[in-house]
């Protein structure tokens, strides 16, 4: 391969699925005012994240019992979602600088007759369900009429997906992957979803189960999108979770699906210990997928507290050649105040951390997600459609970041 130039020799992002940190300006469009997903969970008990405060999150936005450090050894920011929407596609193609001209649609009564129609004449089977839904509810309340009848569910939620639940023993793996291409297809125009995606599931009436064999089919990204001109410049990109679905492949050479929060640090840390150079990307999503949208405000709770103990054994085996990046795709907060199990139009916090610079620098609010991956494009010399990059304020050599590197207790 091609040698590549670049600043940090390898970059890890890690996105903390809808962990968002406060209502963005225009929340009240979305019906999100006073959503926090971060702060309503540090306001349900005392948390302890000391690994995430030490980098500088608590520095980021007001957090109950959570104290500013005065040298945090990471620089911390937010970021604005300049799109309009509040989900995963959008999120992380602004991550990689495509913004959207106007969000993907939802559906909040269903899918229209016609789609409904062409589907079942496609698929060869009639469907039930066509509602939003949270995933466990409607396999509590449909599976056993699906296993009865062999018709897939059909649902979707706030964001803009077209959803299809079946049990694997019904119909199996291949044939509901086969469901979710032939709904791609379908769905296009304007109805052009950002995600299809399958949701399989086992188990008995009363006692079913998802498993981990979910599969997402996202549209393709805009071009040139970071992992595009990360490719033309043969800088690597490996994929842990659901990154490779949602850039539909695009630019991501190697891939690794992960079946929870802690298998997907496992692989982080897995692939960091091999040592590739370029970017590892990786999306930890059970605070969205298991806690935000079922309203389990304790369970997210924990799952940030188990991610932070993982985070402290992580940070020590980087070098100062390798800077992390930590952040969010929206939020999505558990507050039971609000009724609603959808995402929520929040910032996300931004998090950057190296032994080679930046600590205690303040990135302030940043006005696009863009500027994460036009810093990662910089890094590595080339640059993407939209963004301002940070990366020189990482390599800042101040008193502030000199003093905090020397007591880093990450250091091995």
């Amino acid at each position: 391969m091609t040698e590549f130039s670049a600043g940090f020799k390898r970059v890890i992002w890690i996105v903390l699925d809808s962990v968002g940190v406060g209502e963005l300006p225009d929340a009240a469009e979305y019906g999100d005012v006073g959503r926090t997903t971060l702060g309503h969970i540090a306001e349900s008990r005392p948390l302890k994240l000391p690994k995430l405060v030490e980098l500088g999150l608590a520095n980021i936005a007001p957090l109950k019992d959570l104290a500013p450090t005065a040298t945090p050894l990471g620089a911390y920011g937010k970021g604005a979602t300049h799109s309009p929407g509040k989900d995963t596609t959008t999120g992380h193609w602004e991550m990689a600088g495509a913004w959207l001209d106007q969000a993907f649609p939802v559906y909040k009564y269903g899918f229209p007759p016609e789609i409904i129609a062409a589907f079942e004449k496609r698929i060869g089977r009639k469907t039930i369900g066509n509602k939003p839904a949270s995933g466990t509810e409607i396999i509590k309340d449909l599976g056993e009429e699906h296993v009865r009848t062999g018709k897939p569910i059909v649902y979707t939620s706030g964001d803009s997906v077209f959803q299809i639940a079946a049990h694997e023993d019904i119909i199996h793996i291949p044939e509901l992957y086969k469901m979710c291409e032939i709904a791609r297809e379908l769905l296009d125009g304007p109805h052009r979803v950002g995600r299809v995606i399958a949701r399989p599931f086992t188990g008995t009436p009363g006692h079913f189960s998802r498993t981990p064999r979910r599969h997402d089919y996202a549209v393709d990204p805009p071009k040139p999108m970071l992992l595009d001109v990360l490719a033309e410049k043969n800088v690597p990109v490996f994929g842990i979770g659901k990154i490779h679905d949602i850039y539909n492949g695009r630019g991501v050479e190697r891939y690794v699906t992960t079946t929870s929060n802690l298998d997907g640090m496992a692989k982080l840390s897995a692939a960091t210990h091999a040592g590739p150079a370029g970017l590892i990307f990786c999306n930890l999503v059970d605070f969205d997928m298991l806690y935000g949208h079922r309203k389990d405000v304790e369970g997210f709770a924990k799952s940030l507290e188990e991610f932070d103990a993982l985070l402290g054994d992580f940070l020590r085996v980087l070098t100062r050649d390798d800077l992390l990046l930590i952040t969010a795709d929206h939020g999505c907060d558990p507050d039971p105040r609000w009724e609603t199990t959808d995402h929520s139009r929040e910032y996300v916090p931004i998090l950057a951390y190296s032994r080679g610079g930046g600590a205690g620098v303040n990135l302030g609010t940043r006005d696009t997600l863009a500027d994460m991956g036009q810093t990662v494009a910089e890094n590595f010399g080339t640059k993407i459609p939209h963004g301002a990059s940070f990366l020189n304020g990482l390599r800042k050599s101040n008193e502030t970041a000199t003093s905090a590197r020397v007591s880093d207790p990450f250091r091995s």
